[in-house]
């Protein structure tokens, strides 16, 4: 990380402490909850841009006119910077998922959500009914000890057919999460060879977060 100045590097290494599969998810949501009040200065725009990448994509899929009437699913919304940057572009229906009740709390006094869930994200059914959404989006929620790969067969129960799934995240974690590595696109591909759902774009971006660069995946549900 030697391209990054002191203080750039000190909220690389609290950023990276939650995602060095190191922690068990309890200590994850402790982890999370204790730095919600920090977490917007060391991941503040220009250091993390995944929230605006994020929502920008969400907006790509659908008209401008019908965003308003669009639900969309914020995974691991953290303290709804992607919440924001979707109400920017138009979009009002906003619901976020987050284990941490801290993060949630900050979310909250947003006002960018209608609804909030304090849940993980993994293979297990959330207490939503399905093809319930238009869209989930998640920036940030991939990473060692987060959201497994299995949580896909999730995220396309709860979205229509028609409806979009938006993934950013970093582009190493395919290669050094043993939890991703030769698995995550994979599942991915087998889940689109089912006909669950189709493949719209998958692209790499510089600097998503901390000058690494990021991976957008977009798929359309059956």
């Amino acid at each position: 990380m030697e391209t990054l100045n002191v203080d750039d590097h000190v909220a690389y290494h609290v950023n990276d402490k939650v995602f060095n599969g190191k922690m068990e998810k309890h200590e994850i949501k402790e982890y999370y909850t204790k730095w919600a009040l920090q977490y917007e200065k060391d991941l503040a725009p220009g250091r993390y841009d995944g929230p605006m990448m994020a929502a920008e994509t969400c907006a790509q899929c659908f008209n401008e006119n019908d965003r308003e009437n669009v639900r969309v699913l914020d995974v691991a919304a953290g303290t709804g910077a992607v919440g924001e940057q979707l109400v920017k572009r138009g979009f009002s229906d906003i619901h976020a998922l987050d284990p941490s009740e801290g993060m949630l709390e900050v979310a909250k006094g947003k006002n960018v959500y209608t609804k909030l869930l304090n849940e993980y994200l993994t293979e297990d059914k959330l207490p939503v009914p399905e093809g319930y959404y238009n869209c989930v989006t998640s920036s940030g929620g991939m990473g060692d000890g987060h959201i497994p790969c299995e949580a896909l067969y999730e995220i396309i129960r709860i979205v229509k057919s028609g409806g979009y799934v938006v993934i950013v995240m970093r582009e190493e974690y395919l290669y050094n999460v043993p939890e991703y590595k030769d698995r995550l696109e994979p599942l991915m591909a087998k889940l689109e060879a089912e006909g669950k759902w189709t493949r719209i774009e998958r692209r790499v971006v510089p600097n998503y977060a901390f000058k690494k660069d990021g991976l957008i995946f977009i798929y359309k549900v059956q």
